[in-house]
């Protein structure tokens, strides 16, 4: 064994290492981070209720049936639950991927092109998180997982 190939030897063992314990964590992580998010998310829905403050901390609801005000509050509930349960989770976090785009496109974008201009910044990141949580799934304590099982 040469010097160069010893002295690689521990470094690819210690990377091989983290490696590992990163692949371990990994969908502890991803299902805590899945759980945080669709809970806020939750929180921003039921404020559309009248709930937590209401629609911007004014203690107003949105009213019955208004469209898509009270529509988008009753998808973003129902999604966020399936979100924090893990069930159906692609599914859901792919649709409030799509509630949160149409919110930023219609609601936001024509006050200003940049999210800091439009107050867009909720929208926009929502959106591009649960389009990352429907690509790589629910991680761990997800209730499909049990059903799996």
């Amino acid at each position: 064994m040469s010097a160069t190939e010893s002295a690689a030897t521990p470094q690819s063992a210690l990377a091989a290492t983290g490696s590992s314990v990163l692949d371990r964590v990994r969908p502890v992580v991803l299902g805590l981070f899945r759980i945080v998010v669709s809970f806020l998310f939750l929180c921003h829905g039921a404020q559309g209720f009248g709930l937590l403050g209401g629609v911007d901390g004014h203690g107003m609801a949105v009213p019955f049936g208004l469209w898509p005000g009270w529509w988008a509050c009753a998808i973003e509930v129902v999604g966020s639950l399936l979100v924090l349960s893990g069930r159906y989770t692609r599914v859901a976090a792919l649709v409030l991927s799509g509630v949160m785009a149409y919110a930023y496109f219609t609601v936001h974008a024509p006050v200003g092109l940049l999210p800091l201009q439009n107050t867009g910044e909720p929208a926009a990141l929502y959106s591009w998180v649960f389009l990352a949580i429907a690509v790589v799934g629910p991680g761990a304590f997800a209730l499909d997982r049990l059903r799996r099982r």
